[in-house]
């Protein structure tokens, strides 16, 4: 099970967002911060230890992390979705973003995990992955269906 920390500036729109999105994936554990010291959940040395992956909404938060936090991050990934602060909670265009531009690290930790992809019940690939369900993982292709 992956750990999954999501952070933005006040942990009131986007992050949460994320959080709340990402929760209902089988594999991940997710949680959420802000880097704002008024933020609703701010962000904690020990919240950057426990996360296996960190995700930051602008570039701005990973340089926060990297000079506030930089002992904790211990080689960590962070990644960058490049999501302005336009957002509302839960406003569907943030949960497309969200999505769409996470879905190549979620694919690949399916493939590292030698799991094709994370299926529903239907055995349809889980909206994280959709995106990139179609791509080719070694010479076995994935089919739309997760088959």
């Amino acid at each position: 099970m992956k750990r999954v920390l999501f952070v933005c500036s006040r942990n009131r729109l986007r992050s949460p967002t994320a959080e709340q999105i990402f929760s209902e994936h089988p594999h991940m554990e997710c949680a959420s911060a802000g880097t704002n010291n008024d933020a609703d959940n701010p962000l904690t040395p020990e919240l950057e230890e426990w996360a296996d992956v960190i995700f930051v909404m602008e570039k701005a938060h990973r340089n926060k992390l990297s000079s506030k936090f930089k002992r904790n991050l211990g080689g960590k990934r962070v990644i960058c979705l490049d999501i302005p602060d336009d957002y509302g909670f839960m406003d569907p265009d943030l949960i497309r973003l969200l999505k769409a531009r996470s879905a190549g690290t979620f694919h690949m930790w399916a493939v590292r995990s030698n799991l094709a992809v994370d299926t529903d019940a239907h055995r349809r690939p889980l909206p994280a992955v959709a995106p990139v369900a179609h791509l080719y993982v070694g010479r076995r292709r994935i089919s739309d269906d997760g088959r």
